[in-house]
């Protein structure tokens, strides 16, 4: 079992310039913008549309979690460290942690045992600041509305009362949530009700993660869909003349971020739209930068595979026109007992019966998967609480849907401990693999998409729509958005949208409570049950297990 201490001498021997890393994806040292020793961004013009259409993309998702999460990232790295031990070559693109859970609920968000990529506390805080520039470029947009509506010579007759757009922060704060601002008299602008949203959160994080490049990136970020004037007109960001400027912030954070694995492989770090409340995936830019350069390309979606990874497959690979070829199913035995019944005291409890109990949610996302045409890999995420007999359980239910189960040990043994793995992975890519198809065809009316995904993805037994739901709905058709995407926000914790309901619900009312539109992404935002888009701190935050040194040395991070 690997220990932190010998973690932290692993990271110190095995840092790598980030030259060297580039130098195993035949990128030029020219052609690296250099942020420091070990991490650098890469030029877009670097992607090669021929060399992703013959490389191999594998999609890493999970079932239901339980709050600390499964362990996705730590199987991508440990996957890609896998099928670079196996001898294929392999890079893992990833999202960018967001500070909000780092400092909130679940720590850091880089792996961890021997699979992480590196530098750990870098990636975990600022990294090359996308993050800070897609907050900045949020509350422009939120400071020109105002300025707007407080100018008496430039006024487009905003009516504050239908702004839809709110500011951002990335930090959980639940203070934030309502607001009212322009207090204080008539030079501090129009008081209005406003509210914050976290930043992963935001429609102009989304929206980096859906452009192609920095000409589409302005256009969308001018089609942000901001509210209505006195007069009911739309008012677009375009019509604030904001595109510019909100694009020339974000400049360098359109560009993906290198980095490296424990095991030297490397790793493209990009985007960090959260799965339940946005898309859940990395950027298109660097998912196609990464097939661009590697023969395989490991990527991972948020939650479970109802939330992010049916997101990546309907909205992500739809748009972008990819093809994953393997969906890899994280499940541990925890939570199997989780889904069984099992309080969170008896978690790390051995119990059999629970495992047996708990295995039909794993089933349904099995099913899911196959829905898109993908043949999934189940991996066994391993902790010391499992027993032969729960794994075993597992491995042999599996094999009676027709899937390969393996036993993952990438945080105990890194590469060594996930071959297996990889050698499953690769036997799918390369005998079973077939063109996937997504779910729905976006042009299909909103309502039909919604609940395509409702009984297929959850198992509802039918949908209803609340009465701003249904106000919604007349907007988009107005507007003439009805052949975006659906983005569905919804609880992580379950198939429907009560967090109570575990394991494998059926025949259940999914409530759609109104209708957010992101224009800028294409997509439209069904708000499903009590979603919050501000999260709030634990009664305990993981910053409070932090400390820092004289000399800069940071623990309780990871």
């Amino acid at each position: 079992m690997a220990h932190q201490t010998d973690i932290a001498i692993a990271q110190a021997k095995t840092l790598q310039h980030i030259k060297n890393i580039a130098k195993k994806l035949k990128i030029a040292e020219d052609d690296l913008e250099m942020y420091g020793k070990y991490k650098a961004k890469l030029p877009l013009s670097l992607i090669d549309d021929e060399k992703i259409k013959n490389n191999n993309l594998v999609l890493v998702t999970a079932l239901t979690p339980t709050p600390a999460g499964e362990g996705k990232t730590t199987v991508s790295i440990g996957l890609t460290e896998g099928l670079n031990k196996i001898g294929k070559q392999a890079t893992v693109v990833l999202r960018e942690p967001s500070l909000g859970p780092i400092f909130g609920m679940k720590g850091g968000a880089a792996g961890g045992g021997y699979s992480q990529v590196v530098p750990m506390e870098d990636i975990n805080l600022h990294f090359t600041g996308d993050f800070n520039a897609v907050e900045k470029a949020n509350n422009l947009l939120s400071a020109l509305i105002d300025n707007n509506i407080q100018s008496k010579t430039n006024n487009l007759n905003i009516d504050p009362r239908t702004i839809l757009w709110k500011r951002v922060i990335d930090m959980n704060d639940r203070s934030l949530r309502d607001i009212t601002i322009g207090l204080g008299g008539t030079s501090n602008g129009v008081p209005r009700q406003d509210g914050f949203n976290i930043t992963p959160a935001s429609e102009v994080m989304a929206i980096l993660c859906m452009a192609s490049n920095l000409e589409n990136l302005k256009e969308r970020l001018g089609n942000i869909f901001i509210g209505f004037t006195f007069d009911r007109n739309p008012i677009f960001a375009r019509d604030l003349k904001a595109e510019n400027a909100m694009a020339i912030l974000l400049k360098d954070a359109i560009k993906p971020n290198l980095v490296q694995t424990l095991e030297e492989n490397p790793a493209i770090i990009h985007g960090g739209p959260f799965a339940n409340i946005a898309q859940g995936t990395n950027t298109i830019i660097a998912t196609k930068m990464g097939l661009s350069l590697s023969n395989y390309v490991v990527t991972e979606a948020g939650f479970g595979a109802d939330l992010g990874a049916e997101k990546f497959l309907n909205i992500k690979s739809q748009f972008a026109n990819l093809n994953p070829k393997c969906v890899v199913l994280v499940a541990t035995i925890r939570a199997l007992r989780h889904h069984g019944g099992a309080k969170s005291e008896e978690y790390n409890t051995a119990d059999l019966e629970k495992v047996k109990d708990g295995f039909k949610n794993l089933e349904k996302h099995i099913e899911n998967i196959r829905k898109f045409n993908i043949e999934p890999v189940v991996a066994i995420n391993s902790f010391v609480s499992d027993s032969e007999e729960e794994v075993q359980f597992v491995i042999d239910a599996c094999a009676n849907l027709g899937v390969k189960a393996v036993l993952s040990e990438g945080w105990a043994n890194g590469g060594e401990g996930t071959k297996n793995l990889a050698k499953a992975v690769v036997d799918v890519v390369e005998n079973k693999a077939t063109q996937y198809k997504p779910l729905y065809n976006w042009k299909s009316p909103i309502k039909e998409k919604i609940e395509i995904i409702a009984k297929e993805m959850y198992g509802a037994g039918k949908v209803v729509y609340d009465t701003k739901a249904e106000l919604n709905l007349r907007r988009i058709d107005k507007l003439g958005f009805n052949d975006f995407a659906v983005c569905m926000a919804k609880t992580q914790k379950s198939f429907s949208d009560d967090a109570n309901l575990i394991g494998r619900p059926t025949g259940f009312t999914i409530t759609v409570r109104e209708i957010e539109i992101a224009a800028g992404a294409e997509f439209v935002i069904p708000i499903l049950g009590k979603m919050m888009r501000m999260p709030g701190l634990p009664p305990i935050p993981a910053s409070e297990k932090m400390s820092i040194d004289n000399n800069g040395v940071i623990s309780g991070l990871s």
